[in-house]
């Protein structure tokens, strides 16, 4: 039956409340009594407490004497004798159906040995069950009957290896059969149209023994995509834009010049993290070459992306190449951080989140319609309590089955504080230190202020990073208005936002506190894969200058980056000017615009170094990384410069150099200032950045070159 041939409608609302729609061409909408039946009992009286008229229908809301039974059907009798299936409503958002249906088993999915295989699916509202199981060598597919359990979990156990056969899930719902993959799958066909059943303790790998982070501080973050990391024909890379080309050791690009993975643990960098690769929509995993991704409209949340794979239709191979990468970059010593988008699903109606329990694991709004908070028409529901579960589950996965080291949340600020808390705990059970980061942009979804994960209730989560956006615009400008000059291009506007932020966003110079608790919440940045690079908004706001000036004032905010108080986090190929052509969302766009231009580091190779020289001094002085607003407070004075300059006298303890000062000048033209006393070295300029300068200072002057970051040390 489909609801074209209902003439009327029914739907169970609350567990004991049922709505009924009667269309006013059936009997004038009009019948004085309503009864339940399941076939199987005689029919129950409905008690009709409230009546309306709405459009072309009467709505009823009728009162049950006894709750229903779920994985049953149930008929609804009119006046006259007419009848239509109870469907299943707004019931399954209700703090009670959580609580009735909530499954705390961790073996959802399919478990395959060499004698047996089990099959657990969580459908409370579905009232039949199969599975569909294909032969991967035949046409041939079987169908067997799956049996309900308790909590709504189906399952079934075969006495067989059923190791690479593909299958998925046959559900009646509301009269409807519907055919979906397994939410807990993973491993899938090309394309994700099937699940495939595999023993991923044949791919398992050792996990090496990394440096323990100390604090989040310590990291320092080099954001890339997997394909646009190796996919320039200068990349030196034999398997360009794969998994395996991005775990390629000792790749040259021109003039021998390291590239691709070595390149990065030469820079310094501690942690890499990769644009999602999770199976994702956008690119036909066939002919991957065909189109671009980045990577943001998820699939399969527990499956490998098969378009960076060199066999995306052998199950097998998208997993083990990407066990392959993690070790790899393991083995250099740097740590892994992997994207995740578990805030909405790429189609909501096709989604087999949708198929299996529909109306269960996405938010709807005071109408009934679904939210769309993320922009994209669907916001995942994590406060529920099956959702949050499934979002833990697939966080521990990914960290016991890939060894991944921390993840950072997309749109973090869709999920609930409750649900980003047990994130929290499930990696410290893991591993103590891992990395958790995220984007607490306050967003448009039914969820209470106080519950949402957002930068504003920082204090609920204080050990999750908060992607800085105060930063990003103090010192660059606005990231939404391509001309807003920032502090750094010469805004005076914005001179006391950028001590502030330089700081660590903890209100150093403020009465009341500042955006964040602790610099271990502030993730500072001026770039990222989203909106313009800096050098594009750049050549937009200044576009007479020459690039001389355009490099220095690259070379000063990505220079603050590195140097503030906060956790570093960079743009792969920020360091060599990395363009975009002018392109402010290129989500989709060509290789041409996305690639890493290995070229263009060796046309920077200076700025590259300069970097370099900048990560080594935040290593070797820890006044870089102060680990509590308190540590900040103790060991910084600001320095009474003219505005717009800016200078801080910085403590340093445990090491041979015992203060610095870090001076800025966003100023064309050179400043002459007044320094403390005393013998000092110059560690950073407007050309070099390295601990073991020789360049001395003495006295009580200093002329700051224009728009530069200097840093001067004292012994």
């Amino acid at each position: 039956m489909n609801s074209n041939e209902r003439i009327f409608l029914a739907y169970l609302d609350e567990m004991d409340i049922i709505t009924i729609l009667l269309p006013l061409s059936y009997h004038k909408g009009l019948s004085s009594t309503f009864s339940i039946t399941d076939e199987s009992q005689q029919a129950i009286p409905l008690q009709i407490i409230k009546k309306q008229q709405i459009e072309n229908h009467n709505k009823f809301i009728c009162r049950l004497s006894e709750e229903i039974s779920f994985g049953h059907t149930y008929w609804i009798i009119d006046d006259y004798g007419g009848r239509t299936d109870l469907q299943i409503g707004a019931v399954i958002r209700t703090p009670a159906f959580d609580h009735r249906f909530y499954y705390d088993g961790n073996d959802l999915g399919v478990k395959c040995s060499d004698n047996q295989t089990q099959f657990k699916l969580w459908a409370p509202t579905a009232t039949q069950v199969k599975l569909k199981l294909r032969n991967p060598n035949s046409s041939f597919s079987e169908i067997v009957k799956m049996k309900r359990e308790d909590k709504g979990v189906w399952s079934i156990v075969m006495n067989i290896d059923l190791e690479l056969y593909q299958y998925t899930f046959l559900l009646l719902i509301n009269q409807e059969w519907r055919e979906s993959v397994d939410p807990y799958a993973v491993a899938v066909t090309a394309n994700g149209e099937l699940g495939v059943i595999v023993k991923l303790e044949k791919t398992r790998r050792p996990k090496p023994l990394l440096p323990p982070l100390e604090s989040p501080v310590d990291a320092i973050i080099y954001e890339t995509h997997i394909r646009d990391f190796t996919i320039h024909p200068n990349s030196g890379v034999k398997c360009k834009g794969l998994y395996l080309g991005a775990s390629e050791l000792n790749t040259k690009g021109k003039d021998s010049q390291l590239t691709g993975l070595s390149y990065v643990k030469d820079l310094g960098i501690t942690h890499i993290e990769f644009l999602p690769f999770n199976d994702f929509a956008g690119v036909n995993e066939l002919e991957p070459d065909k189109e671009y991704n980045w990577g943001y409209n998820p699939i399969h949340f527990n499956v490998p992306e098969g378009s960076y794979s060199t066999k995306p239709s052998d199950p097998y191979a998208r997993i083990t190449e990407l066990k392959q990468l993690i070790d790899a970059i393991h083995g250099q010593g740097i740590k892994v951080i992997m994207d995740v988008v578990y805030n909405h699903v790429y189609i909501r109606e096709t989604s087999c989140f949708e198929k299996v329990v529909p109306g269960y694991y996405f938010r709807h709004n005071e109408l009934g319609f679904p939210s769309n908070g993320t922009g994209v028409g669907n916001d995942i529901a994590s406060e529920r309590k099956m959702v949050r579960k499934f979002i833990i589950d697939s966080v521990r996965f990914w960290m016991e089955e890939y060894h991944i080291d921390g993840f950072r949340f997309d749109l973090m600020g869709i999920l609930d504080v409750e649900t980003m808390k047990e994130v929290r705990k499930t990696c410290d059970r893991i591993q103590k230190d891992t990395l958790i980061i995220g984007e607490g942009w306050n967003l448009n979804t039914p969820l209470p202020i106080d519950k949402k994960a957002i930068i504003r209730n920082n204090s609920k989560l204080p050990e999750i990073g908060q992607f800085n956006d105060k930063f990003r615009d103090m010192i660059k400008g606005n990231t939404f208005n391509l001309y807003d000059k920032g502090y750094v291009l010469g805004n005076e506007h914005y001179y006391e936002g950028a001590i502030d932020v330089i700081t660590g966003s903890i209100g150093f110079n403020q009465e009341a506190g500042g955006l964040l608790m602790e610099p271990s919440q502030s993730v500072n940045y001026v770039e990222c894969h989203d909106n313009h690079t800096m050098w594009d908004k750049l050549i937009s706001c200044l576009p007479d200058l020459d690039h001389d000036f355009h490099m220095k004032y690259h070379r000063l905010a990505t220079g603050l980056v590195v140097l503030s108080q906060g956790i570093p986090f960079l743009h792969s190929g920020q360091e060599f000017f990395r363009t975009k052509r002018g392109d402010g969302n290129s989500y989709k766009s060509p290789d041409h615009i996305n690639r890493l231009d290995w070229d263009r580091m060796h046309l920077y190779k200076e700025n590259v170094n300069y970097l370099k020289g900048l990560i080594q001094i935040r290593k070797e002085l820890s006044c870089f990384r102060m680990k509590s607003a308190d540590q900040i407070r103790a060991n910084i004075t600001i320095l009474p410069l003219t505005a717009p300059l800016i200078g801080f006298t910085i403590k340093n303890q445990s090491h041979e150099i015992s203060e610095v000062l870090l001076l800025i000048n966003p100023l064309r033209s050179k400043q002459l200032i007044d320094i403390p006393d005393g013998s000092w070295t110059v560690i950073v300029n407007d050309k070099k950045a390295g601990i073991y300068s020789k360049q001395r200072v003495q006295g009580k002057k200093l002329v700051l070159e224009p728009v530069c970051l200097t840093i001067l040390a004292k012994k």
